[in-house]
């Protein structure tokens, strides 16, 4: 039986302004939550290079995507019950 993906999760890149931006806002709101994000580097994986490496930073909620470039930040309260 596989894990479930962990519930916040970001797609970064090494040296990528706009996903340490992400990865501040991210841990912030999902503190709220209770929730730590869990960042993955797009580049140390194949599939996931090819899907989001031109988008990057992307928030993942619960496996699915719900934003990308920048952090929705009422969106994702909303999303989490936090707002």
């Amino acid at each position: 039986m596989t894990e479930p993906a962990p519930r916040l999760q970001l797609l970064s890149r090494v040296g990528c302004h706009l996903c340490t931006v992400a990865e501040e806002t991210l841990t912030r709101i999902g503190g709220e939550a209770g929730l730590t994000p869990v960042l993955v580097d797009v580049d140390t994986d194949e599939e996931l290079q090819a899907e989001y490496g031109d988008r990057v930073p992307v928030v993942l909620l619960d496996g699915r995507e719900h934003s990308y470039f920048t952090v929705d930040v009422p969106r994702l309260r909303r999303d989490l019950g936090t707002g």
